[in-house]
């Protein structure tokens, strides 16, 4: 029987939904992407790992490793799972923020300030994800990134109404100070974010994209093979990078 064809629009909200984290218990469900990698290159991946995140080019800096034979993989492989950015979606919804995902997408940095999105891909309208697309081109340039502060980076966008934005930014305070960060721009009501049009009386949030990680590892010669948006999982299962 073929399997039926799923826009990232849906499989988006499914994972939302099911997003429970709770940024002040720090308990619940988030949304990770799964990497797949030698396990005889595992090593330096995670080395890649920790510079794109102390370079705070990723969600969070929790990670968990799962053997690759647990999730269909061979033998010779390890899982790395981090945090994908929908997770801050699910939480904004949760707290009663109507949140609409628009689109995936490759950010121009300069001297580390955020300047326009030189590319991008629609949820709604491709049936896979747009980030590991833009992987997959050798759009980024995070090796450029993290050596001299100017590079492109994943990134995705999303509108919520502009009398949410207190609440939104509470929310992303309280994320804040659970360790879940890589917010790139909120923007103001009825106003571009980095050179993007919003939706009359809504207002924008670029995020970094959870696989910048990956993409770096990619960049650099691993042989990574990444599942953006792969699966929910409990954060307490997630343990802080540097304990690796």
């Amino acid at each position: 029987m073929e399997e039926e064809l799923q826009f990232v629009l849906s499989r988006i909200d499914e994972l939302i939904y099911g997003v429970d984290f709770d940024p002040v218990r720090r308990e619940g469900k988030i949304v990770v992407n799964i990497s797949v990698v030698p396990k005889k290159e595992l090593d330096g991946v995670i080395e890649t790992y920790k510079r794109v995140i102390d370079a705070g080019l990723s969600v969070s800096p929790f990670i968990t490793l799962i053997e690759g034979e647990e999730l269909g993989f061979g033998s010779d492989e390890m899982c790395i799972g981090d945090t994908c950015s929908i997770t801050i979606d699910g939480v904004l919804l949760k707290s009663g923020i109507p949140v609409n995902p628009l689109f995936g997408g490759v950010v121009e940095v300069v001297d580390g300030s955020p300047t326009r999105f030189t590319d991008m891909l629609l949820y709604n309208g491709t049936t896979i994800d747009p980030l590991e697309v833009l992987t997959s081109q050798y759009l980024t340039s995070l090796d450029e990134m993290l050596n001299c502060g100017s590079g492109k980076v994943l990134a995705n966008l999303r509108e919520v109404p502009m009398v949410a934005k207190k609440l939104v930014e509470e929310k992303l305070d309280e994320l804040a100070k659970a360790g879940f960060s890589g917010i790139l721009e909120v923007g103001e009501p009825n106003t571009e974010v980095l050179g993007v049009e919003i939706g009359r009386d809504h207002v924008g949030i670029v995020v970094v994209g959870g696989t910048n990680a990956a993409a770096a590892a990619i960049e650099q010669g691993y042989k990574l093979k990444t599942h953006a948006m792969s699966r929910l999982i409990e954060y307490k299962e997630m343990v802080h990078i540097n304990e690796i």
